[in-house]
Order: C-alpha cells, then sequence, then structure tokens
C-alpha cells in the first residue's frame, strides 16, 4: 500500500517546520515502533525503516519524555549503504497525551504523540470505574486531543447496564463522546471510523482485557492483527498479547495507535487544566462564605452542604481533593527536581571554573614568562 505523508498525518505546520531540513537532504518520517535500541520509521510512499537515535538528539533532550516517541514527526538522515539511517531532529508535537511515569518518579510517560482523538475503552461491569475516567478526561484536556468513550463488550451485559454507564460518563464532562459497542460482531465498531478519516490519528488505550484488540482486529478488516483468547468466564475479560505501542494505518483511512492494557492512570496536568474538569465544583466553591474556606467544617461552606444535600456526589468530591493532591505532590517533586538539575549544574561549572584556573596556574609556573611575550 502506498503511501504519502498526508496519511500519515502531514499538515502544513509540520511542513513548515521542516524546511530547513530538507536542505540537508534529510526526510520526514513519522515513527511507528519504539524498539528500545532502535525505532520503526514510515517515509513519504510507505517505505519503512529501522532508525537509530543521533547521540545529538538525546543530548539535547531536556528528559526522557523529550526523547522521540510512537508518533512522532522525525528528519531521517538515510546516509548511504553502509550508514544506518539516524534520527537527526524531532519535529514540535502538535499534542501530547501522557501520564506520570509509575512509581514514586515525576517523570512524564508519553503514551501518544500527535494523536488528535484519545480512545479510551471500558465496560459496564468489573472495568467501570467513574473516578479513573475523571482522571482520563483531565489528561486527554491537557494532550489537546479530543476524548471517545466506548463502553465496550456490550453483549455481555444487559442493555439498562451498558445504557447507565454511558450515561454516567457522559455527566462527567459534556467534551466526551460516549458509545456503546461490541468487537465480537463488529456492532457499533463502525462509529470509531467516523474519527479515523485519512491523516486523523486515535490512540487506543484502557485496561487489560477489555477488548482493545478485538476492536484493533475488526478495524483491520478481521485480521489477527493482535492475538486474543476466550473469555475469562469469571472476569468477563479476554487475553491478549498487545507488549508494545503501535502505529498502524487503517485502509479505509485514518491512524491508529494501539497501546498495552494501563493499570493506573497516574496525573500529569496542571492545577486549572483540573479545576476546568470540575466545574461544578468551582462554582460551588464560589459560593462558601469565606474564600479560603478548607471545605471541611468551615462554617458556610458552600461544597458541603451540596454533599449534604446529594447536589454533589460524594465520590466526586473526594476523587477531586485526591486529584488535586496528586497534583500538588507531583508539582512539588518536579520543583525539588529542577532545583537539584540547577545545583549540579552550578557544581559542575564551579569545578570546570576552578579547573581552567588550576590549569592557567600550572602553565605560569611551567613558563613563567609566557604572559609577557607579544
Amino acid at each position: 500500500m502506498s503511501l504519502t505523508l498526508a496519511d500519515l498525518g502531514w499538515n502544513d505546520a509540520f511542513e513548515v517546520e521542516f524546511q530547513p531540513f530538507y536542505k540537508k537532504a534529510w526526510k520526514p518520517a513519522r515513527l511507528i515502533r519504539d524498539n528500545k535500541i532502535t525505532y520503526g520509521a514510515l517515509l513519504d510512499g510507505g517505505e519503512e525503516l529501522e532508525v537509530v537515535m543521533s547521540g545529538d538528539v538525546y543530548h539535547r533532550a531536556k528528559n526522557d519524555a523529550a526523547l522521540p516517541a510512537v508518533g512522532d514527526w522525525v528528519a531521517i538522515d538515510v546516509g548511504s549503504d553502509q550508514d544506518e539511517p539516524m534520527i537527526r531532529e524531532r519535529l514540535s508535537r502538535q499534542t501530547c497525551f501522557s501520564r506520570k511515569a509509575p512509581g514514586k518518579t515525576s517523570a512524564e510517560q508519553v503514551i501518544a504523540a500527535n494523536a488528535d482523538v484519545v480512545i479510551v475503552v471500558t465496560d459496564a461491569d468489573t472495568d467501570f470505574n467513574l473516578r479513573r475516567m475523571e482522571r482520563y478526561i483531565a489528561l486527554t484536556a491537557r494532550s489537546g486531543s479530543k476524548l471517545v468513550v466506548l463502553v465496550n463488550k456490550s453483549d455481555l451485559f444487559p442493555t439498562e447496564q451498558n445504557e447507565g454507564a454511558a450515561a454516567a460518563i457522559r455527566e462527567l464532562s459534556a467534551e466526551v463522546d460516549v458509545h456503546i459497542t461490541t468487537a465480537v460482531n463488529a456492532e457499533g465498531v463502525e462509529v470509531i471510523r467516523t474519527y479515523l478519516h485519512k491523516g486523523v490519528t486515535g490512540t487506543l488505550v484502557g485496561s487489560s482485557g477489555v477488548g482493545k484488540s478485538s476492536l484493533v482486529n475488526q478495524l483491520l478488516g478481521g485480521e489477527e492483527w493482535q492475538i486474543t483468547a476466550e473469555v475469562n468466564e469469571v472476569s468477563g475479560k479476554g487475553r491478549h498479547t498487545t507488549t508494545a505501542r503501535e502505529l498502524m494505518v487503517l485502509r479505509g483511512g485514518g491512524i491508529l495507535i494501539d497501546n498495552p492494557g494501563i493499570r493506573e492512570v497516574h496525573m500529569w496536568t496542571d492545577e486549572s487544566t483540573l479545576r476546568e474538569q470540575f466545574e461544578d465544583i468551582e462554582e460551588l466553591a464560589m459560593r462558601c462564605k469565606f474564600h479560603d474556606c478548607k471545605h471541611g467544617n468551615d462554617k458556610g461552606c458552600a461544597i458541603r452542604e451540596a454533599v449534604q444535600s446529594g447536589e454533589l456526589a460524594v465520590g466526586r468530591f473526594e476523587s477531586f481533593l485526591k486529584l488535586d493532591e496528586e497534583i500538588a505532590k507531583l508539582s512539588e517533586r518536579r520543583k525539588r527536581g529542577q532545583m537539584n538539575v540547577e545545583r549540579r549544574a552550578k557544581r559542575d561549572h564551579r569545578i570546570k571554573a576552578r579547573n581552567l584556573g588550576d590549569r592557567i596556574d600550572l602553565d605560569r609556573d611551567l613558563d613563567p614568562d609566557r604572559g609577557n611575550r607579544i
């Protein structure tokens, strides 16, 4: 299948940014696979190359998140037949869907670069979790992508249960499109194609076992791209073998980045984005008697009154407090990390200056008249 750059998601903004690189005979390419040491890249015409990252790109990256990732557009130096094709530049990302990396680190983990649509897959039963969905909503809002949620495996649960789950997700945000689907007989799967037009990139995320691999197989025309197994009778979940991110170009147009199952949706956003997603709580807070209300036992707390009256669900308020605290801790860790980086940089600068001074003194000791010669 011959693919143009436009088929791969190229646009005018990328074209403008790439102009200086054409003069160096570098070629634009989109990264479709991260093999840890090498990357898979697609060039104009659909040619796939295995490429490596140049040392310059590595050293200029401020952190791991700034390194090339699946979905990124890069400038490739094809070189001669004896040279390995090499990534010389990473183009600016137009969107970036990220989470905080698992563990105690404050580092960012890039899930998908330049994704126009984030497609979250869940179900109406064992995987259904509104608190986790609030996290996806906040992360997607920060990324700049459109959020679509699929309540999948609808054939396994009653219609009322599926519709109730979809309605509850819609209540969280008016910006989210929610659809009920099943991948077993492709019922409703075609709705995904309405988002993935030519050059539009979607990334598929969700927990393990919610049917992502089956959806991918249906989108690829029924091919067993991702191997799936029988549904577990206890959990209602199927097993799959998705172990790495991969970008695929669909025959009917559109691009899909498939991801391994996500166990933990750690926050990677800022306070303002979070408050935009909890606008209902922010509006209630404006009605508190005191502007510095802690929303606990404070007199005249509008939020506490709303919880007591049922106007605000306890779970949603507790989720807001938890996410707010999580973001505050992340921000503090990032500040401490930046301070440590700056402290090390100053220390290294002092050491270099001291070493330079020692060398100058040594030169003078060896040749006292050196500074007087013209």
